[in-house]
């Protein structure tokens, strides 16, 4: 990934990180004008359209705003706020009415006594030239996520998706690193076995 520099990059130039730092309200403000389209964009993607994501976003620039005096410029304005209002879209997901979660079980592969795969099946070709377009499978594989339990998704959609590291997610999640290893493995395994149809063309239109 291409790093941009600080020149080309208003979040990070000195004046304007002084005036963030000082609690300038019209600095915060432009602030929000340049990156509450793709906060909204990241909240959507945990929480769904509506207004829990929106109210996510409302509650990460709050917090924002309480800690921008503290923002010690180690990671961009841009990532900061990433981690920030991913937070606030895992609290609302917890403070949701808990429903039993269906078991990821079924979505598992299974192994025999050997450890080798009971039903491998056959490797996913790459589809004809027009017949998968790679908006539609990126369409497909986020359809995909959100039938995974709420406790594999976000695993998945914070370390594959949001590409934060196996520590930031466990802190996020109040996990251990090792309970973040195993649950993107199972995630990972569960998300192919949703896509296995549609690559082997098994599954209906």
């Amino acid at each position: 990934m291409l790093q941009t520099s600080a020149a080309s990059d208003p979040d990070q130039e000195p004046p304007f990180l002084t005036r963030l730092r000082s609690g300038c309200p019209i600095a915060f403000e432009e602030l929000v004008r340049r990156h509450s389209g793709r906060m909204l964009a990241v909240a959507t993607r945990y929480l769904g359209e509506g207004g829990d994501a929106q109210d996510a976003v409302q509650e990460a620039f709050i917090a924002a705003y309480r800690s921008i005096g503290s923002f010690a410029g180690e990671a961009r304005i841009s990532t900061w706020l990433h981690r920030i209002v991913i937070n606030c879209a895992l609290m609302r997901i917890r403070s949701r009415n808990r429903r039993p979660e269906r078991s990821i079980e079924a979505l598992l592969p299974e192994f025999d006594e050997t450890g080798h795969r009971l039903d491998p099946g056959p490797s996913w070709a790459e589809p004809p030239d027009g017949a998968l377009e790679r908006r539609e499978r990126a369409t497909l594989v986020r359809r995909c996520i959100a039938e995974l339990p709420v406790t594999y998704r976000t695993v998945l959609m914070i370390r594959d998706i949001d590409g934060l590291d196996t520590e930031e997610a466990a802190h996020l999640l109040g996990v251990t690193e090792n309970a973040v290893k195993i649950r993107l493995h199972r995630a990972r395994q569960a998300l192919r076995s949703l896509l296995d149809p549609w690559f082997r063309g098994e599954a209906a239109a």
